[in-house]
């Protein structure tokens, strides 16, 4: 990437301090019981493991999981494919590269509020293709499909992908049904909603950076979609704003672990209950980076609001619905350009904020 041009250099306020807090407390959660045949013969373990997952949500936001079930071998094969692919020359991965057109594919021109991150990525989506809307006009029911890109080299990524993919998905699930057991709600209260999802995993690659006082990886964001479980290298670089202060905190890498993080529609389908925290990425001024985040989103026609069971006179709806394919792509469409206005956000559609807010940004619904 070259001199750190003035498009990457975060402004006064935001960008990082190099001596580091480690992350202390951020909770570790086994889930072994959950690969185990007789898993629900003792409910008092379940009801542990529950009362585990909605503390770490909601005191938090972030947790880590161990004994996840996702075999090691699988993992460990998309790695390897990210970094043959990544180290190729810019002029082979950008024969795959995304645009307005083609979203998916390799990109390395992204920006997070506004400022250009030092990363290059690589987005697939789950289901191939994936179904969203045409446009991101209220009124517009079309839809179309996108379509994932697959580079010739390296040839074994596709494969790779597809079976870490499946493994993901399987965790996803149940991470969604501890989470909804932790809200008092049915295990399965969330399942309908990703039947036709428009998950998608990233492969991340953060270069040596010689500023790494004045840019990041990833500028500070929440993640807009349901779940993100994430695994990074030993290099480490994610970075999680403490709810108790504000504090800007390092999370440790951990060997074989996944770090999963609460999105926005959570926060919204918890009726705010649990919240999506904010976090960004670090870079290192000597080591590469590598990190794969999936990210756990529901069908284009979901219509994202808090859960009936959780609103009440006394604890009324936090948000008005929105349509979550219709977010999606707005969000999207800031990939490709730097924007005059901030990107569309939850906040937007928080009720009491309403008023504040009427303007074209909203027209997602």
């Amino acid at each position: 990437m070259g001199e750190v041009d003035p498009a990457f250099i975060q402004e006064l306020e935001h960008r990082p301090k190099l001596s580091i807090i480690e992350a202390e407390g951020i909770p570790f959660i086994d889930l072994s019981m959950l690969n185990s045949p007789d898993a629900v013969s003792d409910p008092s373990t379940l009801d542990s493991l529950v009362s585990e997952i909605g503390n770490a949500c909601k005191n938090w936001g972030f947790f880590q999981v161990i004994n996840h079930g996702v075999p090691l071998e699988q993992r460990r094969k998309l790695e390897k494919a990210s970094r043959k692919f990544f180290a190729q020359p810019w002029e082979e991965k950008v024969k795959v590269r995304r645009d307005e057109v083609k979203v998916l594919g390799y990109y390395d021109t992204e920006h997070t509020k506004n400022v250009r991150d030092w990363k290059e990525v690589f987005d697939f989506t789950v289901q191939n293709p994936t179904i969203v809307p045409a446009s991101t006009h209220p009124d517009d029911k079309e839809v179309v499909e996108w379509h994932n890109q697959w580079p010739d080299y390296p040839h074994e990524l596709r494969e790779a992908f597809e079976e870490y993919a499946e493994e993901l998905e399987k965790l996803s699930y149940k991470l969604m049904e501890l989470i909804a057991l932790s809200l008092g709600l049915p295990a399965d209260r969330f399942h309908g909603f990703f039947k036709d999802q428009t998950s998608f995993i990233r492969l991340n690659h953060y270069s040596p950076c010689p500023a790494p006082d004045l840019a990041l990886g990833v500028g500070r964001h929440k993640d807009a979609g349901a779940l993100t479980i994430l695994a990074q290298d030993d290099v480490g670089g994610l970075q999680v704003k403490r709810k108790s202060d504000g504090e800007w905190i390092r999370v440790k890498p951990t060997p074989d672990a996944f770090i999963i993080n609460v999105g926005d529609i959570i926060q919204v389908w918890s009726n705010e209950t649990y919240e999506s925290v904010e976090h960004r990425v670090m870079v290192n001024s000597e080591r590469e980076r590598f990190s794969i985040p999936f990210f756990f989103n529901p069908a284009h026609y979901t219509i994202v609001m808090p859960s009936e069971e959780l609103t009440s006179e006394k604890n009324p709806p936090r948000y008005r619905p929105y349509n979550w394919g219709k977010f999606l792509i707005t969000r999207k469409g800031s990939n490709f350009k730097k924007l005059d206005v901030k990107n569309i956000q939850i906040q937007h559609f928080r009720i009491s904020e309403l008023a504040d807010h009427l303007d074209g940004a909203l027209s997602v619904i």
